[in-house]
């Protein structure tokens, strides 16, 4: 088991997705300090509580506003969550504990290779970027992502479900070449090129000298396969859809459903780094239960 401190809060109590306190020793320095120079008032919610509040919302699925009253407003919430994402936070602290992450496995802190792939979700009604994918026949929006070998996110993009992947694999591939110069091999499935279209294999080498590599499936292999390379990404993705926030989207605008992305790799890294497990599980409460009820049968 472990301890948490929702400091600021009414009643002190804690969630499943509350940061552990190892978690917050791992993540304080990353947040950024207040700037005196700007002035103001003392803050009323520390930034414990603020983390506390929006894995919360990430994991429980709820509204904005169903945040429970022993957690911070919800306005102040969401205003928090919407700062880090306009100035760069979000970016920060997961660009930095990807680092860890990698460090840690023994990896160099840059990749030099990555998986690209997409994933059409459901959306609900309005927002921007909302339409139809034939393919899936799914309506909402899909996300663009690549990530590394060990299946840690390292761009994304959010777009309309009616974008194609090869369209769509140019945003994500343009900011890739962007943020790492180290990369040079790219794993893709057969939805990025084919026989109808597979320029944009020749234009990720020319312009971005990134090789995009075509993972296909033999045709001589019926049901489902593990592929080499590509599934690294899709259980990355099924890591994103156990957050309810992220099984579908839930978003008004997609920059706010890409800084939720990264805000589920930022608590998933978290985890990993303090070494706990990743699965809430009731076991820790049931040995406590049962250890007060052996020392109950030895006082009586």
């Amino acid at each position: 088991m472990y301890t948490c401190d929702n400091s600021g809060a009414v009643s002190g109590s804690c969630y499943p997705s509350s940061l552990s306190d190892a978690m917050w020793a791992i993540v304080k320095p990353l947040l950024p300090a207040p700037d005196q120079r700007k002035g103001g008032g003392i803050r009323r919610y520390g930034d414990r509580l603020v983390l506390d509040s929006i894995f919360y919302v990430l994991r429980s699925g709820c509204q904005w506003r169903m945040l429970p009253h022993d957690l911070m407003p919800w306005d102040a919430a969401h205003r928090w969550f919407a700062k880090w994402r306009r100035d760069g936070t979000w970016d920060r602290i997961h660009d930095e504990l990807r680092r860890q992450v990698r460090i840690g496995a023994g990896r160099d802190p840059e990749p030099s290779a990555a998986v690209i792939d997409a994933q059409s979700i459901k959306t609900s009604e309005g927002g921007e970027a909302r339409g139809f994918d034939a393919g899936k026949r799914t309506t909402g929006r899909k996300r663009h992502v690549i990530v590394d070998t060990m299946g840690l996110l390292l761009v994304v993009a959010v777009t309309s479900a009616s974008v194609q992947d090869r369209a769509g694999g140019r945003i994500v591939l343009d900011r890739l070449a962007k943020a790492f110069r180290t990369i040079s091999l790219v794993w893709a499935d057969g939805g990025y090129a084919n026989s109808v279209d597979s320029t944009l294999l020749s234009w990720a080498r020319d312009a971005l000298g990134i090789v995009v590599e075509i993972v296909k499936r033999t045709d001589d292999v019926k049901g489902f396969k593990v592929l080499p390379r590509r599934w690294v990404v899709e259980r990355s993705f099924g890591w994103l859809v156990r957050n309810r926030r992220l099984a579908r989207d839930y978003e008004r605008l997609t920059a706010t459903s890409e800084a939720m992305i990264k805000v589920a790799m930022i608590r998933l890294m978290l985890v990993r780094l303090a070494g706990q497990p990743s699965r809430w599980s009731h076991e820790p409460h049931r040995k406590t239960a049962r250890a007060k009820t052996v020392e109950d049968l030895i006082a009586a």
